[in-house]
Order: C-alpha cells, then sequence, then structure tokens
C-alpha cells in the first residue's frame, strides 16, 4: 500500500507536482552538502581523528585529546584560530551570552545591527526580566538598530548609534521569530565591509543559530571575529544530547573561555564525559542532516503555495538557514496545525501541545516537538508565539522523508478533514 493511499486525490496531485517542481532546489541543496562534506572530511584528516580521541573524560578533564581534536576541527571548518565545542554550554543562548559577556566589560556597550534579537536573549541584555545576572547589572550597555521596512539592515542607523563606548557590533543571522528574511553570508559580508570601513578595531560578534552548513561559507569566513551555536541545532547532526560552540579569534575565545570555567583554568579543564564521540559524529552527519531539513522546508514552502498560504522564504529563494515562517493568519489554524505535526512525529505522537508559558519568551508559544532531543531544533519542530499574525516557524528534519509525510498528513488534517 501505499504512503499516500489514505489522502484525498486533490492533495496527492498536488503533493505530485511539488515533488517535480522542486527537483532543481533540491539539486542545489545537495551541491551544498557535498561543498561541505568536503570541508569537513579535509579537517578530520588534517587532525589526525583517531579512535583514541572517543575515549571519555572525568573529573577536571585535563589532558582530554578527544577535547583538544573536537575543538580543533571545529576552528579548521570555521576557518578560525580557535574554538570551545563543550556540553558545560548548555543552549545556543547560553553560548551567545557566554561569548558576549567574555568580551564585554562594565562600560562597554553592545549593538545589534538586526532589530531586536531572539527572545530569550533579552533577558541577558536587561531588557526584559528582573536584571539579575544581566548586562544591565553588570553596567554593559544595549542598543539596536532598526531594521529598514524591507527588512534590510540600515547602515546610516548603525552610525547614528555607535559610540565611543561600542564595543561589539553583534548580528543575528536567523531571523528567529520575527517576520524579517534572514540574512545570507553574502549579507553578512556586506556588513562586516561596512563596518570595517568604519570601525576597524570593532569586534564583530554573530549568532548563527540555524544557519551552519545551510550555505558553502559561513559567517566567520567572511571576516566575523567571533561566532556561536547550538549543538542541538545544525552542527550536532541530529544526535548531540546538549552543547554548545564558540568559535573566533584566539585572544577572544580566551576570554570566553574563561568566562565558561574560570581565570586560570580557562580552556584546559571540563570533563566531557561521554559526549566527545557523539559530537564528533554528529559534526561529521551535520552537512547531510542540515541538506535534509533544508530540502523538506523547501517542500513545505511548495506545497502550502499550493493552498495559497504565505510563506517564506519561497520555495524557490534561496536559503540560508532551517526556519520556514508560515502565516497562519489565525490562532486556531496556527495551533491545529501544530498538532497536526505533533501527531506525525517519532516521540510522543500521542501528545497534543497546547499554548503555555515559556521561560525567555513574553508571550505564550505553541510547540510541536516529537524529538528524540528535547529542543532539538535539527529535527522537525513547528512553534511560535501566540501573537498576530498568528506565525508558525516550520524547522528541521532529520530526513526528507519525515518532512515530507508529516507536512503532507498534516495538511490534510488541517483543510481536508
Amino acid at each position: 500500500m501505499s504512503w499516500s493511499s489514505q489522502l484525498p486525490p486533490d492533495l496527492v496531485e498536488k503533493i505530485e507536482r511539488v515533488d517535480d517542481k522542486i527537483i532543481p532546489m533540491r539539486r542545489e541543496m545537495e551541491e551544498v552538502a557535498l561543498a561541505n562534506q568536503s570541508k569537513v572530511l579535509t579537517a578530520f584528516r588534517h587532525n589526525h581523528l583517531s579512535e583514541s580521541h572517543f575515549a571519555m573524560s572525568t573529573g577536571y578533564g585535563y589532558d582530554d585529546l578527544g577535547r583538544d581534536a573536537l575543538e580543533a576541527i571545529y576552528a579548521d571548518v570555521f576557518r578560525t584560530a580557535d574554538a570551545i565545542v563543550r556540553p558545560q554550554l548548555i543552549s545556543g543562548t547560553h553560548a551567545i551570552a557566554t561569548a558576549l559577556f567574555g568580551v564585554l566589560r562594565p562600560g562597554d556597550d553592545l549593538l545589534y545591527i538586526t532589530g531586536t534579537p531572539y527572545d530569550t536573549l533579552l533577558e541577558v541584555l536587561g531588557v526584559t526580566g528582573d536584571g539579575i545576572g544581566s548586562f544591565k547589572e553588570y553596567n554593559i550597555g544595549y542598543d539596536q538598530v532598526a531594521l529598514q521596512a524591507n527588512g534590510q539592515v540600515d547602515f546610516a542607523g548603525i552610525q547614528e548609534k555607535v559610540t565611543e563606548k561600542t564595543k561589539v557590533i553583534a548580528i543575528q543571522r536567523s531571523r528567529g521569530y520575527d517576520q524579517r528574511p534572514s540574512f545570507t553570508v553574502a549579507k553578512i559580508d556586506e556588513m562586516v565591509r561596512f563596518i570595517r570601513r568604519h570601525y576597524p578595531e570593532m569586534i564583530i560578534f554573530t549568532d548563527n543559530c540555524y544557519g551552519e552548513f545551510a550555505e558553502t561559507r559561513e559567517p566567520t569566513e567572511v571576516g566575523v571575529d567571533l561566532m556561536a551555536g547550538s549543538l542541538i541545532k545544525n552542527p550536532g547532526g541530529g544526535i548531540c544530547k546538549t552543547g554548545g560552540y564558540i568559535v573566533g579569534r584566539e585572544d577572544l575565545i580566551k576570554r570566553c573561555a574563561v568566562r565558561l570555567t574560570t581565570p586560570g583554568v580557562g580552556k584546559e579543564a571540563g570533563a566531557m564525559i561521554n559526549s566527545t564521540h557523539e559530537m564528533i559524529q554528529g559534526f561529521f552527519l551535520a552537512p547531510h542532516a542540515v541538506s535534509q531539513a533544508i530540502q523538506g522546508a523547501i517542500f513545505t514552502a511548495a506545497l502550502l503555495a499550493e493552498f495559497e498560504i504565505e510563506s517564506t522564504p519561497k520555495w524557490d529563494e534561496p536559503r540560508t538557514d532551517l526556519i520556514q515562517m508560515v502565516a497562519l493568519k489565525e490562532q486556531e489554524v496556527m495551533v491545529k496545525f501544530c498538532q497536526a505535526i505533533q501527531r506525525y512525529s517519532p516521540v510522543d505522537a500521542h501528545v497534543s501541545p497546547i499554548p503555555a508559558y515559556m521561560p525567555g519568551y513574553e508571550d505564550d508559544v505553541i510547540m510541536a516537538a516529537g524529538t528524540f532531543i528535547q529542543g532539538a531544533s535539527l529535527e522537525l519542530t513547528a512553534d511560535g508565539p501566540l501573537r498576530s499574525p498568528y506565525i508558525l516557524y516550520v524547522q528541521g528534519g532529520l530526513t526528507y522523508e519525515h518532512v515530507k509525510l508529516a507536512v503532507s498528513y498534516a495538511v490534510n488534517d488541517v483543510f481536508f478533514i
């Protein structure tokens, strides 16, 4: 029996039309995956990875050869001088906060030039929350440059906002819970060139969450000084259970390492327990897994377009991250679609998600996340804050086949039943 035999003929016809239409875009993503796989394989070979690097470490974790090899591989792939890759970095937000607190000091200012950052960072910056442990408590200033009406960076606005106290300019690559487009590496290159021309000593930081291996270049390859992300997103390859990374200039990584551990210790300690093997293998799998997820997003956009549902990026537009923004416009439809995605997940398919408070977010959030690893955004998820215009962010998918199945059946449940 065919997988689609229980779907209505009209829907099957649309799915078949979409399958044919997206073949060129899928082939492009396969070429991106091939280029990135070559980059990763070269780094593994260059650093003489061996089975001995998979040994666990405990206690202080001194002289951990596997950890050192893992971090050298990350530095090679991201074309940086140094890297921190640790299970002690519990999330992307934690990795970003560690990087920023590592290089900023009381009296310094941080300037985000890509509009309002992701919701979970607002408490770190002291914009929301009680301020405990935030930038505000440490007397670190924060400001942001609003994007232009077309979603692009306001270069004149940057010049108006930069002061003598501005030490770090930050770029968020992904849209997060925003309606703006995610920024391609080419766009980030343009931002970096502008900053270097006007502020040559400025530290440039990039939040790379959701973007790793989506293109053949990374932001650090176009001049970004410091970058961070999460291992339960792209670079974990779908098998890392926790962890984050920070890559960049050697002097900046040293400061971040001291922030993560303590002065006098820095990168020299930090037991990996049993995480080294999965972090190394996950990084090897990541180019393929990311390609599968993005191919799934292309299918999602193309199928929803058949029902005149606004979705960005459009199916035939360039991709720079995992996130597919779906504008469902009504709260009831948003919740129903999210619940349908959950029903076609491998884990907790019997559970029906409902909107609820989530730490770090201002609005209640609805989240379909039937994932093997809690909160893993490289696995297929669908979530969003319950605020008008009720946009759902569909992302991830370890295999193209799973995304195709889940989205096809979700469309059937929402629009045909």
